[in-house]
């Protein structure tokens, strides 16, 4: 409809001469005054030389009868032009909602685009926290908005498996005594992982000698004592990760390593003496003469650092996935600015991956705790923070007289509290997780939309019992506040994969969660008496759908029951 409206007004601009001209269609923020609002007289008014008001009236006198489903259009304000829908525009929308159910909110504006969204970023030899699940709820999102946009969408994990930390782990194992292939768990490297780190920040002179040259030998696959250490802490952290992204349902379609990229970043930094050139005995990109800084790409020691990696990546990915139309990369927002000289190096030896690579950096989800240091080993473990949240709203469900969930579904329900939190606020900017306050189910949280899925499931199966048929024939005469809502959700899916904001879907779902309740609490739904039951009914089923695929666009489960 949007589309519709847009093309009419273009069409009407053409005729009063005022082409090409950017204007706004937009709901109304109160929709009695209107199911969509243009501002185009307004902008058009200057141009013309005319009162905004006058040239509206042209508007309206071009676009009346023009526009399928457009019953009224109407002036307000200093020039403001709402346009009202027929009826018959909402009761076939229902229909269509429940025709198109799984497919509802998608759109084709990136059909046929290939798109690489790379998140989470594990690190072998360290332990996945609640940063790591933050991150990953934000890039997950990303690319399932992209696939809702029609695109083809690869998932990607880029995995430090060699560098400093790894040495600091290696360290801590032979300190430890766990030398042994299948002696230890991911969770042992992790203390391992902090034992090294902590010697080295300490600077231990011991530690500080040993772990450089474990650095050197794991880079140059030198030493076979290191080397078998190496590869079964390397399978044992891959294994694991691949457990906890079953749990958060992340599935990955390739995994790339700095293993593979430190080679080809270190030959590319040597091959091009002009852009890298040597500084006190190491190579740098001297961002300074971009407006940028100045970064190391291959240090003293003749390693390739973080941003030889990254920039052997880029190409990395194209020889291995073929010819890409974007290529994203989602990370926390602490590395904003290395990312521009990154981008910029890039510009010099890859130019056209450089212009189809785009780096989201979000904000971070804090605690209450502070942030965390894996370093230090002071770190709150993805799993434990999951099953932690899990026995909260099993607890919460308890006390409030509902029956207590079965583990799957308390861990769906605290996902859904973390990722609703995680996405509710616009993801460039930093937030706080209250705990509490994600699992309420009275509104604003995760759970709440989850239960209200679930609450429409009973209601559903409960007419399927009486008999009543769901049939959108019969209707009031005016439709439902809820029919008003429910039809903009592929406007939002769309906004918010323009935009890379999925806070836009968190936000109108519970808007239309909250919509459905009202509805609920106004109207009984499961009524043979009702000759407006049927409608009902598949209204119902029209919010359900958008809820669960809605959720699904958001990485959470909607659970058929609570």
């Amino acid at each position: 409809m949007k589309d519709a409206l847009k093309t009419a007004i273009e069409n009407a601009c053409t005729t009063l001469g005022v082409t090409p001209v950017e204007f706004a269609v937009e709901h109304p923020a109160d929709l009695t005054h209107g199911d969509y609002a243009t501002n185009v007289a307004m902008v058009c008014a200057k141009t013309l030389g005319k009162n905004p008001r006058q040239v509206a009236e042209e508007f309206v006198t071009l676009l009346t009868g023009k526009i399928e489903h457009v019953v009224g259009i109407e002036i307000a304000g200093p020039g403001f032009i709402n346009f009202r829908l027929d009826r018959n525009f909402f009761s076939q929308k229902i229909a269509a909602i429940t025709a198109l159910e799984g497919a509802w909110g998608m759109n084709d504006s990136l059909a046929g685009k290939k798109i690489l969204v790379e998140y989470t970023d594990a690190n072998p030899f360290k332990e996945l926290h609640v940063g790591h699940l933050f991150t990953n709820t934000v890039g997950e999102a990303v690319a399932r908005l992209f696939k809702m946009s029609g695109a083809t969408v690869k998932c990607l994990s880029y995995q430090g498996d060699v560098g400093l930390h790894v040495a600091h782990a290696l360290w801590g194992m032979r300190e430890l005594g766990m030398v042994e292939p299948g002696s230890f768990t991911a969770r042992d490297l992790g203390r391992a992982y902090a034992h090294g780190a902590t010697a080295y920040k300490n600077e231990d002179p011991r530690a500080v000698l040993e772990i450089r040259e474990i650095n050197k030998k794991v880079y140059e696959r030198s030493d076979a004592e290191i080397n078998a250490l190496y590869d079964a802490g390397r399978a044992v952290s891959l294994a694991y990760f691949e457990a906890v992204y079953e749990v958060i349902d992340t599935k990955f379609d390739a995994y790339f390593f700095e293993s593979e990229t430190g080679p080809l970043g270190k030959e590319l930094v040597l091959g091009h003496p002009d852009i890298f050139p040597e500084s006190d005995g190491a190579h740098i990109f001297n961002g300074e003469a971009h407006g940028l800084h100045t970064r190391v790409f291959l240090n003293r020691e003749g390693l390739p650092t973080y941003e030889a990696k990254e920039l052997a990546l880029a190409q990395l990915k194209e020889d291995r996935l073929g010819i890409y139309d974007l290529s994203i990369v989602s990370t926390a927002n602490e590395i904003n600015e290395y990312f521009k000289v990154l981008k910029k190096a890039m510009s010099f030896i890859y130019p056209e991956l450089a212009e189809k690579t785009e780096h989201i950096g979000h904000g971070t989800v804090r605690l209450s705790t502070g942030k965390m240091s894996s370093r230090t080993g002071d770190v709150i473990r993805a799993i434990d923070f999951i099953d932690e949240v899990a026995d909260t709203a099993a607890a919460k469900m308890d006390e409030g007289g509902r029956s207590a969930p079965s583990d799957t579904l308390a861990r769906e329900i605290a996902l859904g509290a973390i990722k609703y939190a995680t996405l509710r606020g616009n993801i460039l900017q930093n937030s706080v997780f209250d705990k509490e306050k994600a699992l309420s189910f009275e509104g604003d949280s995760g759970p709440y939309l989850q239960y209200t899925h679930a609450r429409i499931a009973s209601i559903l199966e409960k007419a399927k019992e009486a008999g009543i048929v769901a049939s959108i024939v019969v209707h009031p005469a005016e439709p439902y506040a809820l029919e008003k809502l429910i039809y903009q959700f592929p406007e939002v899916v769309l906004q918010a994969q323009k935009e890379r904001a999925p806070h836009h879907i968190v936000v109108f779902l519970t808007e239309l969660a909250g919509a459905f309740n009202t509805f609920y609490a106004h109207e009984k739904i499961v009524d043979t008496t009702d000759e407006y039951a049927p409608y009902k009914l598949a209204l119902s089923e029209a919010v359900k759908i958008t809820l669960k695929n809605g959720l699904w666009a958001l990485g959470i489960k909607a659970p058929e029951k609570m």
